[in-house]
């Protein structure tokens, strides 16, 4: 059931609205639609919200085989390397006005991972080299100027000097350091490893494992810590529900990438134990609640939570076909994903959150720099490849 209704959803719902927000007067995607479908195409535009939809239509194109898709990730690149590169001092800006000008100029280490994953899944549907060497660029770029002997260091100027990480801190503390830039580079390095076999790669994917298994993840709670210090001790009391499950299937995706034993012995506890946890405190029998801080659950519905719950439960049942809850689980969430958080007005796409009941909340944008394909596009590929 789940492939049979995923895939026209894919195909009839998600890829033609992000086509209709190509610009092609200025280059890349529309940046803005707000919940009443009003789009302004003044709009700042999000690099993370351009090259994720790169990476979402280089993916759609390797499934399906739509020659159209591959000529939108060719526009979604073009705009990348004109316009949010920085040619003077190396690595990707925050965001673009709507007329290619730089807007924030900020360097954060996230944004750099999201652009490699972009440009190794286009290298990958269109073989042009000059997209791989742009993405080995920021790998070394990372490597080089966004990391101390802790980790990876998160938010930088345009010359790559070290500021607050205000775009990825929040629930009122201000980190310096995320699990959620760790494991966003570690996707990003497990594209990069899958299409280039780089050995110094591989070496970043193993060591970023080990932080996750001795730094991150919690054994006594069962879960990952999210924000910490420049030591990487945790800093805030915070369960991320979406985080969890979406983690649990990336790991398991990278161990499969990376080949070793060693690794798959050693994060395929943490993986189970992850997708168990979540499965018996954040799932009520049909969605996803959000986190819990300090103790008070987060019930809020939020888009990319439900996708990632799909993928991760179905990814739970793959590893443990024993356990056949984790399939009706992700089965269940997709049932309240159409009913609720795709929104059956024309010309929209899902709803950024609803409440427990499937409300939606008025007033979320559509699209913004963090509202984009590449969760709900995400879960639509993964489905398809899996079952």
């Amino acid at each position: 059931m789940l492939a049979e209704e995923i895939k026209p959803h894919l195909t009839k719902k998600i890829i033609p609205f992000w086509k209709a927000l190509r610009d092609d007067e200025f280059g890349g995607y529309y940046g803005y639609m707000d919940y009443d479908l009003k789009l302004d195409k003044k709009a700042v535009k999000g690099c993370i919200l351009n090259s994720r939809i790169v990476w979402f239509f280089s993916n759609a194109y390797m499934l399906l085989r739509d020659e159209s898709l591959l000529q939108e990730a060719e526009h979604g690149f073009a705009f990348m390397k004109a316009h949010c590169m920085d040619r003077e001092n190396g690595g990707v800006f925050w965001s673009i006005r709507y007329n290619g000008e730089p807007e924030d100029t900020t360097k954060h280490t996230y944004n750099q991972a999201f652009s490699i994953y972009a440009l190794s899944s286009y290298y990958n549907a269109s073989g042009k080299e000059e997209a791989l060497d742009m993405a080995k660029e920021l790998f070394h770029i990372i490597e080089t100027r966004c990391t101390d002997e802790n980790g990876y260091k998160e938010a930088f100027d345009r010359q790559f000097h070290e500021i607050d990480n205000d775009k990825l801190s929040e629930n009122g503390v201000m980190a310096d350091k995320t699990m959620n830039t760790l494991l966003h580079v570690f996707e990003a390095y497990t594209e990069l490893y899958r299409v280039s076999k780089m050995p110094e790669v591989k070496e970043r994917l193993e060591w970023i494992m080990d932080t996750f298994a001795d730094k991150v993840y919690n054994p006594s709670l069962h879960r990952q810590e999210v924000f910490f210090d420049t030591e990487m001790n945790s800093i805030l009391d915070l369960h991320s529900y979406g985080h969890d499950i979406e983690t649990a299937w990336l790991i398991d995706k990278g161990v499969e990438v990376l080949g070793e034993r060693k690794y798959e012995e050693k994060m395929t506890p943490i993986t189970k134990d992850l997708t168990e946890q979540i499965y018996r405190t954040a799932f009520n029998g049909h969605s996803l609640a959000n986190e819990c801080e300090r103790g008070v659950v987060n019930e809020h519905r939020i888009w990319w939570v439900q996708a990632e719950g799909v993928v991760g439960f179905l990814n739970g049942w793959q590893k443990n076909p024993d356990n056949p809850y984790y399939r009706k689980a992700a089965e269940s969430i997709w049932e309240f994903i159409k009913e609720y958080l795709i929104d059956k007005r024309e010309g929209s796409e899902w709803f950024w959150e609803v409440d427990e009941q499937g409300k939606p909340y008025e007033g979320r944008p559509i699209v913004e720099p963090w509202k984009c394909p590449y969760h709900n596009g995400r879960m639509c590929f993964e489905v398809l490849k899996r079952i």
